[in-house]
């Protein structure tokens, strides 16, 4: 099994219990293509959603997505990456999503580099470095921090030098979260 994205930009605001809904309704295609919903990230204003799965490759995921109704025109396979000692509870604390893009492939220990050199950064902006998500093809990257609020986040990476293509506040959807806000 492989991490798989689907990044999407929506027209229209949705809620987290649509989000939930939608994918829970996809769930026959899911089981056939033997796709499995690890979480979906709704921007706090409903109009940007990144959803990981898991899939037997990134074809797998992409009919089955199609199947189940979803535009999968930004979808990619990545490689998940956590904060050493990351536990599902600290997860569930994420609440900002750093996106970057490259215009060349990177490699993920030059960007972790990074990272740990700009760790004083995160540290006065009280924001906490917890997973990432890095493309199969080197060029794109999400990263997971858990902050005061994005303002934080966007101070720290700017003084840490990190490169940024967009930040922006989430909350966390995940199958076994019933706690899910309007």
């Amino acid at each position: 099994m492989i991490d798989v994205f689907l990044e999407r930009r929506l027209p229209r605001p949705l809620g987290s219990k649509l989000v939930r809904a939608l994918t829970l309704e996809g769930q026959p295609c899911f089981d056939l293509h033997r796709i499995q919903w690890q979480e979906s990230l709704l921007a706090r204003d409903g109009q940007r959603l990144v959803c990981h799965f898991q899939a037997p490759d990134v074809e797998s995921a992409r009919i089955g997505l199609r199947q189940a109704g979803a535009d999968v025109s930004s979808l990619w396979g990545g490689t998940v990456h956590a904060a050493p000692g990351l536990k599902d509870s600290e997860l569930a604390e994420g609440n900002v999503l750093v996106e970057r893009h490259f215009a060349a492939p990177v490699t993920f220990e030059a960007i972790q580099a990074l990272e740990n050199a700009g760790a004083a950064c995160l540290s006065n902006h009280r924001v906490r470095f917890l997973r990432t998500h890095f493309s199969l093809d080197r060029q794109r990257m999400h990263c997971l921090y858990q902050a005061p609020d994005a303002e934080s986040v966007r101070l720290a990476q700017h003084q840490a030098g990190m490169p940024v293509s967009s930040i922006w506040a989430f909350q966390r959807i995940a199958p076994a979260d019933t706690t899910a806000q309007p």
